[in-house]
C-alpha cells in the first residue's frame, strides 16, 4: 500500500505542476490582454486548485503511513541531516503553506469583480505557491 501511494504522489506531482504552470501562463496572458475573466478561466484555475489539493492530501497520507515520515522527527536527528530534514519537515510544511497560498489566490479571485484583478490574483499567488513547491521537491529522489 505504501509503495502504491508513493507512486500516486509522484505521478500526481507531474500533473499538478503542469496544471499550475498552464494556469499561471493563461492567467498572465488574460491579464495582459485585457480580456474578460470567463467561466472557462475559472474552471481551468479550479482544475489546478483541485489537483494541488489532492496532491497535498495524498502527500499527508503518505507522510503518516511512511516508515520515515514522523519517525525522523521523533528521533531528533533529522535537524542535523539536510536530507532527513527535507523529508520530515521542510517538504510537508512548505507544501502546506504553498497550497494555502494557492487557495487564497483562487478564493480571492472569486470575490473580485474586475477581470484583470481576478487574473492577477490567480497568476500571482499560484506562482508564489509553485515557487514554494519547486523549492522543496526532493529532486534527488524524484528524478533519480
Amino acid at each position: 500500500m505504501y509503495t502504491g501511494i508513493q507512486h500516486l504522489h509522484s505521478g500526481l506531482a507531474y500533473l499538478a505542476l503542469i496544471a499550475l504552470v498552464v494556469v499561471i501562463v493563461l492567467m498572465l496572458v488574460g491579464s495582459l490582454s485585457g480580456k474578460p475573466f470567463s467561466e472557462k478561466d475559472r474552471k481551468i484555475a479550479m482544475i489546478a486548485f483541485i489537483l494541488a489539493h489532492i496532491q497535498l492530501l495524498v502527500g499527508l497520507v503518505l507522510y503518516f503511513i511512511s516508515p520515515v515520515g514522523l519517525d525522523l522527527l521523533k528521533g531528533g536527528g533529522a535537524m542535523s541531516d539536510p536530507a532527513a530534514r527535507l523529508t520530515a519537515l521542510e517538504h510537508p510544511l512548505i507544501n502546506i503553506v504553498a497550497i494555502v497560498i494557492i487557495t487564497i489566490g483562487y478564493s480571492r479571485a472569486k470575490k473580485l469583480q474586475d477581470s484583470r484583478a481576478k487574473f492577477r490574483s490567480i497568476y500571482m499567488l499560484y506562482a508564489v505557491g509553485l515557487v514554494l513547491i519547486l523549492s522543496r521537491i526532493p529532486w534527488s529522489s524524484w528524478l533519480g
